[in-house]
Formats: C-alpha cells, structure tokens, sequence
C-alpha cells in the first residue's frame, strides 16, 4: 500500500509539472508575442541637411497618423515611396533616399504605424501596415498626379505592399527580403536564436502556438498575414531580392514567391548577403539593378 501511495505521488507530481511547464512556455508564447509586436518608437527629428526634405504628415486608414519627409525630384522623373522593415523608421531608408534623389527622383519616406514618430498601438507584421503603405501611395498620388510612382518595401515594408485588400497602386514596385507566411517566419528565426539541432525540434510547434495567439493578441489570424498568397494579384512590375546566406527569409522563400509571381518580373539573388539591408551590402549592384528597374518603369519620355 505504502509503494502504491508514492507511485501516486510521484505520478500526481509528474502530471504537475508537466502541465506547470506546459502553461509557463505557453504565458512565454504569449510575453514574445507582446515583445514582438510592441510598438518602436523613436524621435527622428529634423532631417539631414544634405536632403532637401518638408516634413509630411498623412492619415492613414490603419486609423494611424504618420509622420514622414517628403523630397521633390525633376518633373518626369518618377516617384518612389520608401517602406523600412520591421522596428525600423524613415532613418533606415536615409541611404536609398539620397541614392534614388541624386538620380531624379521624387522620394517619399515615413513611419509605420506603432514606429518612429507614427501613432499606433502595436505592430501587426503588415497587416495595418498595408493600409499605410496604401496611404502614402495616395498621398504622393495626389502630390505628384502627373508621375509615375514606383515603391521599395524592405521586410516589413515589402509585406505591407502586399497584404492590402487592393493591390497597391504602384507601377513599379522592389521587395526586398519579405517573409512568405508568418509561421515560417517565426519558426527561421527561433531556429536562429536556439541553433539548428533545438531550433529544428521545437521551432515549428513554438510558430504554431504563435499563430494561436495571434487572434486574440492582434485581432487577425494567420492566414492574414500570408504575403506568397497575394503577390500574384500585384499588376505593378515586380524586382525580388533576397540575400543568399538568409537565415530569416530564406532563398527557398524568396523563390516560391518569385514563382507566383506574375510577368513581368525579375529576381536578384544577392551573393552571400543575410537578412540585412541590402543596399548597404551591395551598394554599387544594388544602384544598377534598382535604379535601373525604377527609371525603366517610372520615367517618362522627354
């Protein structure tokens, strides 16, 4: 009777703490969902002597109001609207602004909604952030009715140009290093952070419980926040670049998407680049491939 009790009590204890474990990892499920999508706020200030920006506000339908510069370029010259990736701001686009302005182009740069100096509660991966993508769109639209208006999207920024209800009223548009659906996003990079022996066992059930939580953390599910399912409605031209050696938005990816992609389209695999800025990385390939493809698409005749 007496080994009968403590194989009970130990069993009761057993059932304790896996059921204590399985409720800490799902509380630490939910904390990271909370640390993700915690808005990045920044104070930008004035901007940078050397770029003849007016500072800009626009509403935007993700019921934000972002902050943002706006640089005028040659008539004729096309415009492009500038979307930094994810805890990032309008700064992290400084290099492609002065780059694409010393070209001619009217450039337009600006905070995501719960970034910068933008209002917004939380960052929802592209989903609100495509309403501002739309907003600033129509903002340079409105701006500059008689150009043509091309847009860069980088991680972040390239989801948003995608996950809109309307594709976006571009006609030329670059993304660079956008992920393809949220679960493998979040399974790359917790196999980043745990290795690939640990990462590869609990990655995936860590995404999915991630997903789980997505509903009621930010009021969407997953199945909204799969750019690979819209890029096939985008009518704008399209350029796809990812670095080779990312770890984050794999190469695997970045082609599935290419391949859904509708014509005419092209596809810049950047040689030994991770998931990092790829202008910085590549500056002089990155002028004669993007510039290039901008001004074919968005320059008019003289």
């Amino acid at each position: 009777m007496a080994a009968l009790a403590r194989r009970r009590r130990w069993s009761l204890i057993a059932i304790g703490t896996i059921l204590f474990g399985a409720v800490a990892f799902f509380a630490a499920i939910v904390a990271a969902g909370f640390y993700l999508s915690a808005p990045a706020r920044e104070t930008i200030g004035a901007a940078p002597a050397d770029l003849p920006a007016e500072p800009v506000t626009i509403v935007s339908g993700s019921g934000a109001t972002l902050s943002g510069w706006f640089v005028a370029g040659q008539p004729g010259g096309g415009a492009v609207v500038l979307m930094h990736g994810v805890k990032g701001n309008r700064l992290t686009m400084l290099r492609r602004a002065r780059l694409l302005q010393s070209a001619g182009f009217s450039v337009l740069l600006f905070d995501f909604q719960a970034h910068g100096e933008s209002t917004g509660s939380r960052i929802t991966f592209g989903r609100l952030e495509s309403m501002d993508a739309a907003a600033a769109v129509a903002f340079v639209r409105q701006r500059l009715p008689d150009e043509r208006i091309g847009a860069i999207g980088s991680s972040l920024g390239g989801a948003a140009a995608l996950l809109g209800p309307q594709p976006l009223a571009v006609d030329a548009l670059v993304l660079e290093s956008v992920y393809s659906d949220i679960g493998t996003a979040i399974a790359n990079r917790i196999r980043v952070v745990l290795g690939a022996v640990l990462g590869g066992v609990v990655a995936r059930p860590t995404a999915w419980l991630f997903e789980l939580v997505l509903p009621p953390l930010l009021g969407m599910r997953p199945a909204d926040l799969r750019p690979i399912d819209h890029i096939a409605r985008m009518t704008a031209p399209l350029l796809i670049a990812s670095g080779t050696h990312d770890d984050r938005t794999t190469m695997a990816e970045t082609i599935a998407m290419f391949e859904r992609a509708p014509e005419p389209k092209s596809l810049w695999p950047v040689e030994r680049a991770g998931h990092f800025d790829l202008e910085g990385y590549a500056p002089d390939e990155y002028r004669r491939r993007v510039v290039t493809f901008l001004a074919e698409y968005l320059r008019r005749p003289r």
